[in-house]
């Protein structure tokens, strides 16, 4: 059965690993990433010194970080990402030396930073470039004394990075911030459309997911001591657009019928305003002549949040509030036995040494590329992604050997190479969005390119070429192999126990909502809050890397997907209800039945059975509360 099973899920992986997305070209980025790799190599040959543009050149890596975030936090984040490229360059000369002391700090250096981009949630390339980085200093003619000099150049190179990353704020600077909230209207809009239909629950979970990243990103974007009219109307907007959103939610859930077109109309004409630059146009709001209560209610949300779009704003600062967590509050709560983003980071550094130490100890030529191989492969989000990454690495690597001979029977120097260098990187960019193998196809030569070329002739393209294949099969294998033996069951099987602290974690924070805290409390700043939000997230990202497990159990992910998706329901009404300051007491006994039947739940999911049935009682003014607790215990009394 099992091989059965093995030989039905190969051709699938295989098939899924050539095939090519339809996500849009980046033009834009990919030829700023261009120029970010080529311009230190041209500026360093402009000084009549090659070798020290291509060391600089590695500060051009930092452009790679560079993704559609607020430019508060790109500054920030790419900053971080330069100094932290420098920092490894300057690891990576004085360790040298001491082939033991680089295998054991490149794992270090892997799991560090793949812990830092997992617990912070950052979109972006996480620890492969440090590794590279890292891997190429210390793959540099050795010299301790250069390691100065060495990292500065990188640092010079990336700071011109961080600047290429920040001209966009110069003409479009809440870009981002714009953009996420003008999805949450055309969700909101959809959302609208799907009421009475099979649909309506699919798009209710879109637009709590766009309405959470609507929040995050403004709260990235958000910097105290420096707002603006177009910020402070994008907060507001979407304020009002989590308030439709509760009100949809609250008294059209189970609705039968439609509601009026003119409703979604005028959701989609609203968001299509905002996205103009001239965003003080008149938005002309639909609305039929008869309309239920419920309806007219949505309508003067509408009405409000057009006039928010549209109207002078004054004294608006005052009101802006964003809970953020500390750094250590977020890293404390990665930094868990049963946090997948510990697990993995700690996997990934263990297995990165392991590759780097056989590298070593056999001498292989070259032997920083069979890390680099192996931490290419691990970077995959889930053990399908890395067979995926294994597959795509070896067919574009092989290509791509080819391509970088035709390359090198020009015999390229000069500008030449920078011409090179910002083609294959262009193209590099422009194709990983489709397919990381349609990029190893030109990142591959590119890479003989700088080889060949910081080797000022000593070895022959055959000698890379072979080198690289053989480093490649052999680093893909170990790190496939590891990923495969350390981690294959390692998300799916502590489902249960993280489903039941997240449990736990919202009946405390529920607690806190609706029990007397005497005055002066905020419940948006309380401890069980924090604790419930990143037991939220960590139990997401558990998910989805169980998903990709093989072979993936899916009759278990079948059963934990509405489970998880009426917690993070439960989740979001819990964090709305704490910006309200008239929350009603409940009572002693209700808020023991309440807790009761959360620890009951909690119980059976930890222990995989089914909980009993209990009777929720009525939350005023916050029925969808208790109808959310009432769903998630039917959800949970599925036979798994």
């Amino acid at each position: 059965m099992k091989n059965k099973q093995t030989n039905a899920i190969a051709p699938s992986i295989v098939k899924q690993a050539i095939q090519v997305n339809k996500k849009p070209f980046p033009w834009l980025k990919a030829f700023s990433a261009g120029v970010a790799a080529a311009l230190p190599v041209m500026i360093g040959l402009a000084f009549g010194n090659l070798q020290y543009g291509l060391i600089a050149g590695l500060g051009g890596f930092s452009y790679l970080y560079v993704f559609n975030i607020p430019y508060a936090q790109r500054a920030k984040k790419i900053f971080s990402v330069v100094l932290g490229l420098s920092i490894v360059t300057y690891l990576g000369t004085i360790s040298a030396p001491y082939p033991l002391a680089v295998a054991i700090l490149m794992g270090i250096i892997g799991a560090v930073a793949m812990f830092v981009f997992g617990a912070l949630k950052i979109t972006g390339p996480s620890a492969i470039f440090f590794v590279l980085v890292f891997a190429m200093s210390s793959g540099m003619p050795i010299n301790p004394d250069d390691a100065f000099l060495r990292a500065g150049l990188v640092f010079l190179s990336g700071c011109l990075s961080w600047i290429i990353g920040m001209i966009g704020w110069f003409f479009n600077p809440y870009g981002p911030e714009t953009g996420v909230v003008t999805r949450v209207y055309l969700h909101l809009a959809e959302l609208m459309d799907s009421v009475g239909t099979n649909r309506f629950t699919e798009i209710k979970h879109k637009v709590m997911e766009v309405l959470n990243e609507s929040e995050e990103t403004l709260s990235a974007g958000y910097i105290p001591w420096r707002t603006s009219d177009m910020f402070n109307r994008l907060y507001l907007l979407n304020m009002y657009a989590n308030e439709l959103f509760i009100m949809v939610v609250e008294n059209f859930s189970n609705a039968e019928a439609t509601l009026p077109k003119e409703l979604g109309q005028s959701t989609r004409m609203l968001a299509n305003s905002l996205n103009k630059r001239q965003i003080l146009e008149t938005t002309h709001i639909l609305q039929p002549e008869k309309m239920e209560l419920q309806v007219n209610q949505l309508f003067s949300t509408i009405y409000n949040a057009d006039a928010i779009l549209n109207e002078p704003i004054s004294n608006i600062e005052k009101s802006i509030q964003f809970d953020k967590a500390s750094l250590k509050t977020v890293f404390m709560g990665a930094f868990d036995k049963n946090s997948i983003v510990f697990i993995s980071s700690l996997r990934f550094g263990v297995i990165t040494t392991i590759a780097a130490i056989i590298a070593y100890q056999f001498g292989f030529a070259r032997s920083y590329w069979v890390p680099l191989s192996c931490v290419a492969v691990m970077s995959g989000a889930t053990i399908v992604a890395t067979f995926h990454r294994a597959i795509q690495r070896f067919l574009g690597t092989v290509i791509g050997i080819v391509i970088a001979g035709f390359i090198l029977l020009l015999h390229p120097s000069g500008f030449v190479i920078v011409l090179f260098i910002l083609v294959l990187t262009f193209i590099t960019e422009l194709f990983i969005v489709k397919n990381y193998g349609l990029a190893a196809l030109f990142f591959t030569p590119n890479a003989l390119l700088m080889a060949e070329s910081t080797s000022q002739g000593v070895f022959r393209f055959s000698y890379f070429a072979q080198a690289r294949f053989i480093d490649i099969v052999i680093g893909s294998a170990i790190g496939l192999l590891g990923i495969y033996i350390v981690g294959s069951k390692s998300a799916s099987s502590r489902i249960p126990h993280l489903l039941g602290k997240t449990l736990r974690s919202q009946a405390q924070f529920l607690m806190v909502l609706f029990m007397d805290q005497g005055e002066g409390f905020d419940a948006r700043k309380s401890r069980e809050r924090i604790k419930m939000r990143i037991n939220l997230s960590n139990l997401q990202t558990l998910y989805t890397t169980a998903s990709g497990e093989i072979p993936a159990n899916r009759r278990a992910l079948d059963y934990y997907w509405p489970i998880l998706f009426s917690i993070r329901h439960l989740g979001y009404l819990l964090e709305n209800c704490s910006k309200e300051s008239n929350r009603p007491i409940l009572s002693d006994e209700k808020l023991a039945q309440i807790l009761f039947s959360f620890e009951s739940m909690a119980n059976a999911a930890t222990r995989n059975v089914s909980p009993k049935q209990r009777v929720i009682p009525e939350i005023e003014s916050y029925s969808s509360i208790q109808k959310e607790i009432q769903f998630l215990q039917k959800e949970l009394g599925r036979s798994l």
